[in-house]
């Protein structure tokens, strides 16, 4: 039995949105990646590090949940960025909570990689042009709030 004659035409799936985002946020990510190695992080670590940097100390939980990201991933990214001495992760007010702060380290790092962020930023926003990067973040906004909802 040939089950391929039984699919429907795939050919609508190239317009799935999960896909395309994916792909999207590969390419920016590597772009962003690239602009901030000199300094020796990452584009996730910079938004991190700016969260905190905004936030102070914060749990964990609240900070996957302004990020939109697992626990778990979150975590992860934590922990390496904890041995590289740009966040301390301290025990909260019960055993199962911790507390992420910022460290000096960490701030002079942000402060490093700012010019290089905003290189990157100014170089997207300059090729895109104003409204369609405002249209941009309004879409996104908009679906991370259907999504949240569903």
């Amino acid at each position: 039995m040939n089950t391929s004659e039984n699919l429907p035409d795939l050919h609508c799936c190239l317009d799935c949105t999960a896909f395309n985002l994916r792909k999207a946020t590969r390419a920016v990510s590597q772009f962003y990646d690239d602009m901030l190695r000199p300094v020796g992080i990452r584009g996730t670590q910079y938004s991190l590090l700016v969260a905190l940097k905004l936030k102070g100390k914060v749990l964990i939980t609240e900070l996957a949940e302004q990020t939109v990201m697992d626990r778990t991933t979150l975590t992860r990214n934590l922990e390496v960025m904890e041995k590289q001495g740009l966040v301390n992760v301290s025990p909260g007010k019960d055993r199962r909570t911790r507390v992420i702060s910022i460290t000096e380290q960490g701030s002079a790092i942000l402060l490093k990689a700012y010019p290089l962020w905003l290189q990157a930023q100014t170089q997207i926003a300059n090729t895109m042009k104003r409204e369609r990067m405002d249209q941009l973040m309004a879409g996104i906004s908009e679906l991370i709030d259907i999504t949240k909802q569903a």
